[in-house]
């Protein structure tokens, strides 16, 4: 019998903390003897706490000062604005986990996808946390790492629909910790695979186990939903490898080997019509025993090659296949390398080394169409070149999608507006895309020690954004839609005649009332009334 040695080493440490709990009791009552039994009690909590997972040092980013003190929002940059029609998509330049506080406002469970490819903590100066690059001599290195990951995590769930997945790249050095993190952050039961991504083709002068791969792990929001996402592989993508050479009635099919790496029979199978032995190759074992075999050569279900005199494989019809709604196949071999993506980048900026460590479109582009309908929303918050804008936009040409990407990078060096930004913009022009571009910073309105109706104003004046950002719009130079959030607003947007006359859809602060005579006019015009949802105020609220 097991002893949980653990367990009892806290039972022990508990049963001390009640002696020194009755000791103190019974003692004369005063101001400490409370501080004291309120410490021990503190501790007794502690003690009862977590049993397994993951462990670290919790650290506050420079980041997190801000926002005590300050309320996100974003400004557009509208000399940025790429207006090419179709759909609309959205960058966003500023502190990622400020971003993700404002988009934790307009899209809510909404996001059918989000990948990220965060720093990985090499400690090559590829991880900042507050100004600093963290390297191995940092006593806390993973456990800054941990920190600045987690509540961005923590967030990115809340973002997620029940049906979305979150896939995100990463290296040795963090893999096991973000694993374990993940378990904790989406539950250990939404994990749905760990992928292992061949990055470059060649090891050598690397070490005697020369690091080729990169992982990428995939959690879900609610495991039981991801299969039932409302979008089917294509019967095209399904019916691919199945054949009907024969017209054999039971449909079209496709042969697969008979043996296998894992211990199963070693028999020899005799072809009837020729009277050859085949056993399975060394090392190998069938995967049928012997009376299935005989079985399946019975109705047809092994042959023997084309001319019915080679090695024995075994004949699949694709009635016969349970096919998820996610294609399942052996695909991440072959989709991309970090080679490929510079090239994709010095293609686009007619230089080389534009951005350190890119990914290739072709793994994201993988990834887009195994895990998001055509018509998905789709966030990378660690989005660095802009790949995932780039391969959104090729999944939509190739296949007539409307897939949405919303970016988000700092803007350290310039990378937002001279690689992410710039990037977009070259691939649109070049690949003929029909792409739409909003460019957002993120600013802050400082709150602290002021009355709401100090700043209320403030917050009033990004409403905007926020309306673009959740609905996918433009107001910028649209005559067709509209925006009010005040009375004054909206009794000079009606008696501006010309502008008025166009309008279609008009969105209206939640707190406005229009008049009787307002009313209708809407009505007589034929104008859509969108009342802003009331949690865009709720900064705005006293207390």
């Amino acid at each position: 019998m097991s002893t949980n040695i653990s367990k009892q080493k806290r039972e022990d440490l508990l049963d001390k903390i009640r002696e020194i709990r009755t000791f103190i009791s019974v003692a004369p009552q005063d101001e400490n003897t409370g501080n004291l039994l309120s410490y021990l009690s503190e501790l007794e909590k502690d003690v009862n706490g977590k049993k397994y997972g993951l462990i670290f040092e919790e650290h506050r980013e420079g980041i997190d000062e801000i926002l005590d003190t300050h309320s996100p929002v974003l400004a557009e940059e509208k000399d940025l604005f790429i207006d090419n029609g179709g759909q609309m998509n959205f960058l966003i330049e500023g502190d990622n986990l400020a971003s993700l506080k404002l988009l934790e406002k307009t899209h809510k469970g909404k996001f059918d996808l989000i990948y990220i490819d965060p720093p990985y903590n090499t400690s090559n100066k590829d991880f900042v946390y507050d100004d600093t690059f963290i390297d191995t001599t940092d006593g806390f290195r993973h456990s800054k790492w941990l920190s600045f990951i987690n509540q961005r995590l923590k967030t990115a769930r809340v973002l997620l629909k029940n049906s979305g997945v979150i896939f995100i790249s990463i290296d040795d050095n963090e893999v096991a910790q973000l694993r374990m993190l993940c378990d904790e952050v989406f539950g250990e039961n939404n994990f749905v695979g760990m992928v292992l991504w061949k990055k470059k083709t060649n090891g050598n002068n690397m070490g005697w186990l020369p690091p080729v791969h990169d992982y990428i792990l995939c959690f879900s929001k609610s495991i039981e939903n991801i299969f039932d996402l409302g979008f089917e592989v294509s019967e095209e993508d399904i019916l691919a490898n199945y054949k009907n050479s024969d017209n054999d009635p039971r449909g079209p099919w496709k042969t697969t080997d008979l043996s296998a790496n894992h211990k199963g029979p070693h028999f020899a199978i005799i072809n009837p019509s020729t009277g050859d032995k085949y056993l399975p190759p060394e090392g190998r074992y069938w995967v049928f025993n012997e009376q299935e075999v005989l079985k399946r050569i019975d109705d047809g279900r092994i042959i023997f090659g084309k001319g019915g005199k080679s090695r024995p494989v075994q004949r699949v019809f694709v009635k016969d296949r349970v096919f998820s709604k996610r294609k399942a196949e052996s695909w991440w071999d072959n989709h991309g390398i970090n080679a490929d993506a510079t090239q994709e980048l010095k293609e686009a900026f007619g230089i080389a080394k534009v951005f350190s460590h890119p990914k290739p479109t072709k793994l994201i582009q993988h990834i887009v169409k195994i895990a998001c309908p055509k018509d998905g929303l789709i966030l990378d918050f660690f989005a660095g070149s802009g790949t995932t804008g780039h391969a959104v936009m090729k999944s939509n040409a190739l296949d007539g999608g409307s897939r949405q990407f919303f970016l988000c990078t700092n803007n350290e060096n310039n990378i937002c507006r001279d690689v992410t930004y710039e990037r977009i913009k070259r691939v649109i022009d070049k690949e003929k895309h029909t792409t739409s571009l909003k460019y957002y910073k993120v600013d802050y309105v400082p709150i602290a020690e002021r009355l709401y109706y100090e700043y209320a104003d403030e917050l009033l004046s990004h409403v905007r954004e926020l309306v673009e950002l959740e609905n996918g719009i433009n107001f910028t130079n649209n005559a067709e839609i509209a925006i009010v959030l005040n009375e004054e607003e909206l009794d000079e947007y009606i008696a501006s005649f010309d502008t008025f006359s166009k309008c279609r859809k008009l969105y209206m602060g939640h707190d406005l009332l229009p008049t009787a005579e307002q009313e209708y006019l809407f009505k007589e015009r034929d104008i859509e009334i969108i009342i802003i949802p009331d949690y865009y105020y709720r900064d705005l609220q006293e207390g």
